[in-house]
């Protein structure tokens, strides 16, 4: 035999015990799947071996699928909302509709040839966040409803549920049953520790398919959008969760869940112009309203009832103004703590309290560290002439 022929043969024998031995090592894993363990202490994965046998606290990763266990253990938390809305004749029939989010990137539709005033359904999610019945949802499920129900799990029919706080600009709502039975509450998580990366669940009830579960993760994080509204209002969200996990009108009002099964966000938008789009509102955001009622039954939130905008360029020009720095005035609530007072639409905030107001945003902060019955000192400009004007801190009526 050739030294050449030799070569070959050897070459051929060491493929062969190679790749019999890989047969052989990967049956033996497959049919003995390691298993490994999060160490919560510092965050390390470390084997179930002798040498680091796991301890009962630590979070076992194995082949089961963690997203169907999140998704069971919550199960009965989550609820369809319906909404019944008088509507008159002549507008379009379709129980998603009154979803703002549904016609602003789906397109309206032509309307039925009806004439009588009727009472028209929508639909949303909802999740519960107390045993004895308080569930929260996005206000535009409900808003302007004639009567709501939710369905729940374990419960032969819909229950009444009556409104008990709900923000149109925040676009939250919380809702109040009264049953004989303690409900099963999903539990907040914190919406601030949440990174653009981590794994994200969707619960709701799209197109009226009821407990549908979509996963994905966190896209981005403080996301702003504008949501114009059936009545010529326009919805402005500035701190919104972004996700690929597939969220459809039905959904909005429904728990978006970490990886530990808490709700850090409440699905509430999704988007046309790119497939694999959706919002959500941080659950933060409701967290103060939720305890707030649980504990007292009420939320008091200060407020003084004006409507600001920031000072353009266009603006500074118009009032002669020296800089953008300020606010601007452009409603007022009638009958509200800035209407007493004597404030007026295009008056110009320029300090509160004796500090500079450089955007909309810094009266907001400073009204809401206030309470109720506090005073304010506002430094207005007025056709140019500088004011002061004390405003007593009122409480928020919820429709606001």
């Amino acid at each position: 035999m050739s030294r050449s022929k030799r070569k070959i043969m050897l070459f051929a024998i060491i493929l062969a015990v190679v790749f019999t031995t890989g047969i052989f090592v990967g049956s033996h894993y497959e049919l003995t799947p390691t298993k490994i363990y999060a160490d919560q202490e510092n965050g390390s994965l470390v084997e179930n071996n002798e040498e680091n046998p796991a301890d009962q606290d630590k979070i076992v990763i194995t082949d089961t699928n963690i997203f169907a266990d999140i998704a069971a253990k919550v199960d009965a938390g989550v609820v369809k909302v319906t909404s019944y809305t008088k509507v008159q004749g002549g507008q379009y029939s379709d129980p998603f509709f009154n979803d703002p989010f549904f016609r602003y990137f789906f397109g309206d539709q032509l309307p039925y040839p009806e004439q009588q005033p009727r009472l028209e359904e929508g639909f949303g999610t909802g999740f519960i966040v107390s045993k004895d019945g308080y569930i929260v949802t996005n206000e535009h499920v409900i808003h302007g409803a004639e009567k709501i129900e939710v369905t729940i799990k374990g419960f032969d029919k819909p229950v009444p549920a009556e409104i008990a706080w709900s923000d149109f600009s925040l676009d939250l709502a919380v809702l109040k049953v009264n049953v004989d039975r303690d409900l099963t509450p999903i539990k907040l998580g914190d919406s601030d520790k949440i990174r653009p990366g981590d794994w994200v669940i969707a619960i709701g009830n799209p197109f009226g398919f009821e407990h549908t579960v979509t996963i994905g993760v966190v896209s981005a994080l403080g996301r702003p959008i504008q949501i114009p509204t059936q009545d010529g209002q326009v919805r402005t969200y500035r701190n919104l969760i972004q996700t690929d996990a597939a969220i459809n009108p039905g959904n909005s009002g429904g728990p978006l869940l970490n990886i530990d099964g808490e709700v850090i966000g409440i699905n509430t938008a999704v988007s046309a112009q790119g497939q694999g789009i959706g919002f959500a509102i941080p659950a933060n955001e409701v967290k103060e309203i939720v305890n707030d009622l649980k504990t007292k039954g009420e939320v008091i939130r200060p407020w003084i009832g004006i409507y600001m905008n920031k000072i353009t360029p266009d603006v500074k020009e118009y009032f002669n103004l020296d800089n953008t720095e300020g606010a601007i005035i452009v409603g007022v609530v009638e009958n509200s703590p800035a209407a007493e007072a004597g404030i007026k639409p295009y008056d110009i905030i320029k300090e509160i309290d004796r500090k500079p107001v450089n955007t909309p945003e810094d009266v907001v902060n400073i009204v809401k560290n206030k309470k109720v019955g506090d005073k304010v000192l506002l430094k207005i400009l007025r056709n140019g002439d500088p004011r002061l004007i004390f405003v007593e801190i009122g409480k928020r009526p919820n429709q606001f």
